[in-house]
C-alpha cells in the first residue's frame, strides 16, 4: 500500500477535558509499534504521575506544558514551550500537566503504540 490517508482519527474518550485524537496507533489504525494523536490540555489540567512501557515524543504546538520527570526522587520539572520537544524514555517515572491559564495542544508519539495497561498511571 503505497499510502494511506487518514480523515477521522479515533476520539480517546476521556472524563478530564483533554482532548485526544489518536490518528495512528492500536485504537485507530491497529499499529502496535507506533501510534501518534494530537492532544489538547485545557487550563489547570493535570494527569497522575505515570511509569510507561513505552517512549513518549512531546512536541508542542501551542500555549506552555509542563513535564515532571523524577530522576531517584528529585522531580525536575521541564517547561516546553511552541516548537520544542521533550523524548521519555520506557520505566522513566513522569507526570504531564498544563498547570497555566491558558490550554495548550501538542502531538505526542508513542513507541511501541500507546496502551492504557502499559501506561503505568499512579493511583491517585
Amino acid at each position: 500500500m503505497p499510502y494511506r490517508l487518514l480523515t477521522e482519527p479515533f476520539r480517546v474518550p476521556t472524563t478530564d477535558g483533554k482532548r485526544i485524537d489518536e490518528h495512528v496507533g492500536l485504537a485507530a489504525t491497529g499499529e502496535p509499534a507506533l501510534s501518534v494523536a494530537y492532544m489538547e490540555a485545557p487550563p489547570h489540567w493535570a494527569e497522575p504521575f505515570q511509569r510507561p512501557a513505552f517512549s513518549e515524543v512531546t512536541l508542542l504546538v501551542e500555549g506552555r506544558k509542563q513535564i515532571e520527570i523524577d530522576e531517584d526522587g528529585r522531580i525536575e520539572a521541564v517547561t516546553l514551550w511552541p516548537g520544542q520537544s521533550i523524548v521519555v524514555g520506557p520505566g522513566t517515572r513522569v507526570r504531564y500537566s498544563n498547570p497555566f491559564a491558558e490550554p495548550n495542544r501538542y502531538v505526542a508519539v508513542c513507541w511501541p503504540a500507546f496502551a492504557i495497561d502499559k501506561a503505568g498511571r499512579e493511583e491517585v
